[in-house]
Order: C-alpha cells, then sequence, then structure tokens
C-alpha cells in the first residue's frame, strides 16, 4: 500500500455455485487498490462454516493423541488418502470450546478436563472462508472415557492413535503426518510444552 491508502471493496454480486454438501460461491467484486484503481474481479468462494481443532497431550507418558482418517481431497490430490491429525470438526453453532470438547470426545474417547485456547487462523484463505480455533489440553488415561472413533450416522471411521511426542515430529519429517494444523499443533508443543505439564 502506498500513501496510507487502504484498498476498499465493494461486493457486486454473489451467486451460488453449488450447495451440495457446503456452500460455493462465486463472488463478483469492486476492489479500489492503493492506488486509487478500481477493478472488478471474481473469485470463487467454498463456505464450510469455522472449526476447532486440539491437541491432546498426555504428560506423564510424552504422548499425544492423534486420529487417522480418510480424506477425498487428499486422495484426489495423489495422496493415499489416510491423513493422521490432531482431533477437529467443525463448530456447528457452537461456542469454540464447546464443540472442540464434542470432538474430542466422539473422535478419541478423550474427554479434556481444562482447555487452553492457543490462536485461531484461516488455513486456506485464498478460496476456503473457514476460520480454525486451535486449542490444547493435557490428558491422561483416566481420561479415556469411552472408544472413540467417530460417529456412527457421520459415516466416520477414525483410528485413535497415541504417538510418542518425538515420533510425531519424526513423522513430520517423513511425510507421514502432513496435515497442517496437526503440523503447527506439534510444532506449538515443542516450544510450550511445560504449560502442558
Amino acid at each position: 500500500m502506498t500513501n496510507g491508502n487502504k484498498p476498499k471493496v465493494e461486493i457486486v454480486e454473489k451467486q451460488l455455485l453449488s450447495d451440495n454438501w457446503y456452500h460455493l460461491n462465486k463472488v463478483i467484486f469492486d476492489y479500489t487498490d492503493a492506488k486509487g484503481r478500481t477493478h472488478r474481479l471474481d473469485r470463487e468462494v467454498y463456505d464450510r462454516g469455522n472449526g476447532a481443532t486440539i491437541l491432546l497431550y498426555d504428560p506423564k507418558r510424552d504422548v499425544v493423541v492423534l486420529v487417522r482418517q480418510f480424506r477425498i481431497p487428499a486422495f484426489v490430490n495423489g495422496h493415499p488418502g489416510w491423513l493422521i491429525e490432531t482431533p477437529a470438526g467443525l463448530l456447528d453453532g457452537d461456542h469454540p470450546e464447546e464443540a472442540i470438547r464434542r470432538e474430542a470426545i466422539e473422535e478419541t474417547g478423550y474427554q479434556v478436563r481444562d482447555v487452553k485456547f492457543l490462536f485461531k487462523c484461516f488455513m486456506s484463505p485464498g478460496a476456503v472462508t473457514e476460520l480454525v480455533h486451535f486449542f490444547a489440553a493435557a490428558i491422561d488415561t483416566s481420561d479415556r472415557v469411552a472408544e472413540g472413533g467417530g460417529l456412527d450416522d457421520e459415516n466416520e471411521d477414525i483410528e485413535v492413535m497415541e504417538v510418542p511426542v518425538s515420533q510425531a515430529l519424526s513423522m513430520i519429517e517423513s511425510g507421514e503426518i502432513c496435515d497442517g494444523k496437526t503440523i503447527m499443533l506439534l510444532h506449538w508443543l515443542v516450544m510450550n510444552r511445560q504449560t502442558l505439564a
């Protein structure tokens, strides 16, 4: 930006392209840049709602609880499709902390006690509206109150994994873990492990 001028944006039209699963819109907008020039642009924007994710860490065993599940977009992009991730899910109208407590028990069987909010970020802001809220919680074996594995009525087929932190970090380097939110949370843990001890 030059001369302190901030770009201006005015949405001209929003066209619904698909609402099959979530919402895909074509957004036509006028963008006035820092030099005062106005450009009419259009972009496709995918709206799937906002989400939350959590790092479950057992400080006594120096283990993180992760999940493995099939992701069709990864498969379509040449990956086997089975991704290792931190538990996560959409907010579905709930407060982020309520949503992640629900997802943690559904996916892993762990009931979390003290949940620590870390940060929030857009994971793919070039095309997707989703804002993800990141959390962490210390757990131990007594917190596992259910089997986990996801919900049958949502066709979830989730494997619960308990992985030593050092191994999880090696799995990033080897490419076994290639999910962005999971990599971010594992690196957060390396820098902040004492806050969950």
